[in-house]
């Protein structure tokens, strides 16, 4: 089925229209096309990789947080979850820290370190 997507695709070149993958449903390692066919998903990321799709614990704890709170920018909020994970996080390292610093994704991760470290040398005068 070739239905023309108004998502630009990763990976694609947008004139070319690809034909992509509509899927419908996804269960441990496996993902499910419109028509119930069965995909190994081989490139699934965060904790999917490690316990699979729709895992009945992550989902329930996920529904769980999203009924209390799905979400509160972090500019001079915080919330009891994020403050044990932090707290934990601290323990978990042999270094001397005081603080974390979450971040959405990679790439942003990478951007926030490279200012910290371009702030620390400010402030140090280098």
């Amino acid at each position: 089925m070739n239905e023309s997507s108004p998502v630009w695709h990763p990976f694609t070149q947008m004139q070319l229209d690809p034909e992509v993958i509509w899927i419908s449903r996804a269960q441990g390692s496996l993902l499910y096309d419109r028509e119930g066919k069965a995909i190994i998903d081989a490139i699934s990321s965060w904790w999917v990789s490690l316990h699979g799709h729709a895992h009945p614990y992550i989902a329930e704890k996920i529904a769980s947080q999203a009924r209390t709170l799905e979400q509160v920018i972090f500019a001079g909020f915080t919330h009891e979850p994020a403050e044990r994970l932090a707290a934990r996080l601290i323990e978990a390292t042999a270094l001397s820290l005081s603080k974390v610093f979450f971040s959405d994704n990679g790439s942003t991760s990478v951007e926030v370190a490279i200012k910290m470290a371009l702030q620390y040398r400010f402030n140090r005068g280098a």
